[in-house]
């Protein structure tokens, strides 16, 4: 819980997530959303960057052996990198679909055959991405171990489809403990807890 609140205030610090119930961001889905994460900032800040790299590394020792790392392209690339370096693992990446030219790769980079794999991705709002990387891997025969990422906003249909996956999830931190934070950095005012938590039960209609 130390490290997971160490996070979301460095997250906060620099802005990569950034709350206003107000004035709501406009995801790419049409969703209005009191929340924008943007985690590529972390890689702009090298000691927070290191910081991060160094909480993969123990959420890693959490899931079971692995030989490789993969991250699932294109954000969830560079943390995979940063990862299988200090592990001395062999690194690959999974594109979200086949390239259209060339070898028509989906997952670029040399993967042993029946490796164990864990997924890094940066963000998991409804799994869909990480979890189409997890089935891309299996279908060449991998072992996929699990998927561990920086931040999840905790949505309910998220959590439901990494179980249907069987594909075990673990974050570096969280929206619940997101909001504890900036409510304890003055980030928000308290009172606007109550709507930025109606937002996650239902992101559609919380307006």
């Amino acid at each position: 819980m130390k490290q997971s609140k160490a996070i979301a205030r460095k997250l906060l610090e620099i802005r990569a997530v950034r709350l206003n119930p107000k004035q709501p961001f406009t995801w790419a889905s049409g969703i209005l959303s009191p929340i924008y994460c943007d985690n590529r900032l972390l890689l702009s800040h090298p000691s927070i960057r290191d910081f991060t790299t160094n909480g993969f590394v123990e959420l890693a020792a959490q899931f079971d052996a692995f030989d490789v790392v993969a991250g699932v392209a294109t954000a969830g690339v560079p943390h995979g990198v940063l990862l299988a370096d200090r592990l001395h693992k062999p690194f690959v990446y999974v594109r979200e679909k086949p390239k259209a030219h060339g070898r028509q790769n989906q997952i670029e980079g040399f993967l042993p055959e029946n490796a164990r794999v864990l997924v890094i991705e940066d963000l998991i709002s409804t799994g869909g991405s990480s979890l189409k990387a997890v089935e891309a891997l299996k279908a060449v025969g991998a072992q996929v171990v699990g998927t561990a990422a920086i931040f999840t906003y905790g949505f309910e249909r998220a959590t439901q489809a990494f179980e249907k996956a069987d594909c075990s999830l673990k974050t570096l931190t969280d929206y619940d403990t997101l909001l504890e934070v900036a409510v304890e950095m003055g980030y928000v005012p308290s009172e606007d807890l109550a709507i930025l938590s109606k937002w996650r039960v239902s992101p559609e209609n919380w307006m």
